[in-house]
């Protein structure tokens, strides 16, 4: 495993519309994989610890040193699935 992180750019998206797209990304990376996500959503910092904290990957926080908004979590291994939908909505 890398010690890079994988970087999503999520640029503008509505929390929604990023929620959905980060998990489709993050189905197929390696148990402890560490993620920065790119987000300008103003909910971002509300949402993502919401979701990791309902699916149970890790909220890791705030990129201090990026230029733009972006959050880091790690991938867990038992990792509860989400409604194919709904992103926030428990399978």
């Amino acid at each position: 495993m890398s010690s890079d992180p994988v970087v999503i750019d999520g640029g503008d998206r509505s929390c929604v519309r990023l929620l959905l797209e980060l998990r489709g990304h993050i189905a197929g990376l390696a148990p402890g994989t560490v993620v920065h996500l790119i987000a300008a959503d103003p909910a971002a910092p509300i949402d993502l610890p919401a979701w990791c904290h309902l699916t149970g990957h890790h909220y890791l926080g705030p990129v201090d040193d990026a230029l733009t908004p972006t959050y880091a979590l790690r991938v867990a291994a038992d990792a509860r699935p989400t409604s194919p939908e709904s992103p926030w909505r428990p399978r």
